[in-house]
């Protein structure tokens, strides 16, 4: 029997991992897709491309994670501060137990996103220097070639086309058609900017100048002209680009980026022509000035003319006086040669009475001498020191044999040993029957003490 009041068998037990997995089962059954404003706080965008912040208000605070196929959708980055408002679904991460919301779509509270995208753009290019003035390039003076980037049948390359035939019809006109809104119209834009410089560049079309633009419309119409992509185009163009985007009332991120904004695309055309009846009356006056100056010309012409003719020599004579000049100058030349030559011979046997007090050849003369008598010195002092030396070697030789063993044994005497080979000087040092050898002028022998006396 158990005590009472434990129970027959302990409860089930959870680990922390099942725990937070339930839970996270009940949050995400329990709700379904919810919107929430907020302030964002502690954004931060890891090497995953996933963003990561709080949302709060006044009191309270909950973490959020906005996974990367979701906010590269979307047209502006949030920041710190920003009031926003999430689409959501509520969640739990298992990995720390934490309550959290999965993003789905944000944008901004309040404003509409497009133009809070808009205005962040703007800011961005901004700050890099986009929009400044001194990096953008002039309008050329005269085109005769004009790419145009905007739909093949929208209503902007009507009105360029009806300004040019009024105006200078002998533009050529290049149309390089895209897609002006909706999905892939920026990258159509874009690509078509690059196409018309590389076309430029390589020779294939000289375009002078590029309009870029369409009709107007909403600002959701005109987006494709606000996309980063296409600003970087123009920015990044050779070719001069001439901004034509909406009416005169819209304003565009392509506007501020090109080189020049027109408010309409017929603007733009009559921007880049010139009026052919102006022009008319231009060269009507050109001829009249010409004409004007050509005579004035051809007056002060035939007066220089005149004055020229009275100061003109003779041919004749001006041949002898140059002749004459040459003569002299040959004259003075060889005087001068003569002259140099006489200089340089002078300096050159000065210098060579100094080089020839200053030649080492008699001290090398001497030293030679002097080497070899003490060549001939030291010759025979080594001869003398040799004749000594062998005369003293010969006596100590001498010497030494007197006094070697060897004499002695040639004499008949023997030098006996005792086993150990120590030499017997004493009879009384071996014993009988110690064997003993004796060592002869020739040879040795092996001898057996009989008796010692």
């Amino acid at each position: 029997m158990r005590p009472p009041g434990i129970p027959d068998s302990p409860p089930p037990t959870l680990t922390v991992s099942q725990l937070n997995r339930q839970a996270k089962t009940l949050l995400e059954s329990h709700f379904d897709f919810v919107w929430v404003e907020g302030e964002i706080s502690n954004f931060m965008v890891p090497s995953s491309g996933h963003w990561y912040f709080s949302l709060k208000d006044g009191t309270a605070q909950v973490r959020c994670a906005m996974f990367r196929n979701r906010n590269q959708r979307l047209k502006i980055t949030p920041r710190n501060g920003d009031a926003i408002r999430l689409r959501c679904r509520v969640s739990l991460y298992e990995g720390r137990g934490e309550f959290q919301l999965i993003v789905e779509h944000l944008e901004p509270a309040g404003a509409g996103a497009l133009q809070a995208a808009f205005e962040q753009l703007k800011a961005r290019l901004l700050a890099e220097g986009l929009f400044d003035p001194a990096r953008k390039k002039p309008m050329p003076s005269s085109v005769s070639q004009l790419g145009v980037i905007t739909s093949p049948t929208g209503a902007a390359i009507h009105d360029i086309l009806t300004v040019l035939r009024r105006r200078c019809p002998s533009i050529a006109v290049f149309l390089l058609p895209v897609a002006v809104q909706g999905e892939g119209a920026a990258a159509q834009i874009a690509g078509a900017i690059e196409r018309a410089n590389r076309w430029h560049a390589e020779g294939r079309i000289a375009l002078d100048a590029l309009i870029v633009g369409r009709g107007g419309g909403s600002l959701e119409d005109l987006w494709a002209f606000n996309e980063e992509v296409v600003a970087r185009a123009i920015a990044a163009s050779t070719l001069p680009i001439v901004s034509a985007v909406g009416h005169e009332v819209d304003f565009s991120i392509a506007d501020l980026v090109a080189d020049h904004r027109a408010p309409t695309p017929s603007a733009a055309a009559e921007l880049l022509s010139p009026d052919q009846r102006e022009w008319l009356q231009r060269l009507l006056t050109a001829e009249r000035d010409l004409v004007r100056l050509m005579r004035r010309k051809l007056a002060d012409t035939t007066l220089q003319l005149t004055h020229l003719k009275q100061r003109l020599k003779h041919p004749g004579a001006q041949l002898r006086e140059q002749a004459q000049r040459l003569d002299d100058l040959e004259q003075r030349l060889l005087l001068a040669q003569k002259n140099h030559l006489l200089q340089q011979r002078s300096r050159l046997a000065l210098l060579d009475n100094r080089l020839r007090g200053r030649s080492p050849l008699p001290g090398l003369q001497r030293l030679q001498r002097d080497t070899a008598q003490w060549r001939q010195r030291l010759e025979a002092g080594m001869r003398q020191q040799l004749q000594t030396k062998t005369h003293h070697l010969g006596h100590l030789a001498q010497l030494l044999d007197s006094l070697s063993p060897l004499g002695t044994l040639q004499r008949g005497f023997a030098i006996v040993t005792d086993a150990d080979g120590k030499v017997v000087r004493d009879a009384s040092a071996v014993a009988v029957g110690d064997e003993v050898k004796a060592r002869l002028a020739r040879g040795q022998l092996g001898l057996v003490v009989k008796h010692a006396d």
